[in-house]
């Protein structure tokens, strides 16, 4: 008999053997819609930009979307920094202060706020999870995405012209008892601060419902819900949604693990709402991650890891198939879908890449 060991240290490795094809540039020009890229952040970091617009032309992208770009001042910043010192290769999103929030001079400070963000340069405007889970009003009560005292936010964004990019709930293993029958174990014990489970969170439903009647109370603002419409694991859900509201875009950031597993399903979704599916990761721009978001989604390869290099996947313990999309929706998902929502020009070098 083997050696006796707990189940946490399990990390078999899998003995299948099928084809493999590396991806080292996109095949469309590509734009990353969900990112994160602070500029003071980065220059703390001390990343070289530079070298990172090498590495995105050696990949075969147009662009990335800075969500992190905050408002007035630090807003700025972040447009010197990236967008105006890379014009075309960054884009950035304003984001929302919410101390006050839920009075009158709140509302005022924030729509004034927007508008200057908007005339600044502001691409979009992202709203983080916060909203739902942790943004508290003046009388300590947990506001939600359907909040009226909010409601004026959405319709001056849409008025602006501003997509609204919104992150509700997380993953639904996030919000259930962290026992043995919770297949994201691994992660929520390295970080637990994502368990959002217990009753001073709201439920994952609750979180979801809100999101939705948000967006059918709006239909004039155009919201992009970030990672599969904030519900991966259900595109049935997504799906009707979708077809209930057509204000709502979605982009795939973080998500090929779930859309992975299900390639069938996922491959007839991207099919279905290619006008509607923006490419985003979510990720530390690195080489191989991106290649790896291409191998997904222009490949018809097995059982492959989604995080190269990790024993242990950091979203749970699975491998992805890849759901090779035709070029006519490889060019919307990369890239014309993100230019239209953003304002952008068209790409000289949208076509297929002759691989050069």
């Amino acid at each position: 008999m083997g050696e006796q060991l707990l189940a946490a240290d399990l990390t078999p490795h899998s003995e299948l053997v099928v084809p493999e094809h590396p991806v080292p540039r996109s095949k469309i020009r590509s734009i990353d819609a969900h990112n994160h890229l602070p500029i003071d952040r980065v220059r703390e970091r001390g990343a070289d930009l530079d070298q990172l617009v090498r590495e995105m032309d050696l990949l075969n992208m147009q662009g990335i979307v800075n969500l992190s770009g905050g408002t007035g001042d630090e807003l700025r910043r972040n447009l010197e920094g990236l967008d105006l010192a890379y014009p075309d290769r960054f884009y950035t999103f304003c984001n929302v202060d919410w101390e006050g929030v839920g009075s009158a001079a709140w509302l005022d400070r924030a729509l004034k706020a927007l508008r200057a963000d908007a005339a600044a340069g502001a691409r979009g405007l992202k709203i983080f999870k916060d909203l739902g889970l942790r943004v508290r009003d003046e009388q300590d009560k947990l506001v939600m995405p359907d909040d009226e005292r909010i409601s004026a936010l959405w319709d001056q964004a849409g008025e602006l012209g501003l997509p609204v990019l919104i992150h509700s709930a997380d993953p639904v293993a996030f919000f259930r008892p962290l026992d043995r029958y919770n297949e994201r174990w691994d992660e929520l014990h390295r970080r637990p601060e994502w368990h959002f489970y217990g009753p001073e969170f709201p439920s994952f439903e609750a979180l979801l419902d809100a999101l939705y009647r948000l967006i059918e109370a709006h239909p004039r603002t155009n919201f992009i819900t970030a990672h599969v419409g904030c519900y991966p694991e259900n595109l049935g859900f997504v799906s009707r949604m979708m077809d209930a509201y057509p204000n709502l875009y979605t982009d795939i950031s973080a998500r090929i693990a779930e859309l992975g597993r299900a390639p069938y399903s996922a491959r007839s979704w991207f099919l279905k709402y290619a006008d509607r599916i923006l490419f985003g990761t979510d990720s530390t721009p690195r080489l191989e991650m991106y290649q790896t978001h291409f191998r997904f989604l222009e490949t018809a390869d097995e059982y492959f890891n989604y995080s190269p290099g990790a024993d242990i996947p950091p979203q749970g313990r699975w491998r992805i198939y890849g759901v090779y999309l035709p070029d006519e929706v490889l060019r919307r998902v990369y890239q014309e879908n993100a230019q239209r929502l953003l304002g952008l020009a068209e790409s000289a070098s949208g076509s297929v890449s002759s691989g050069a």
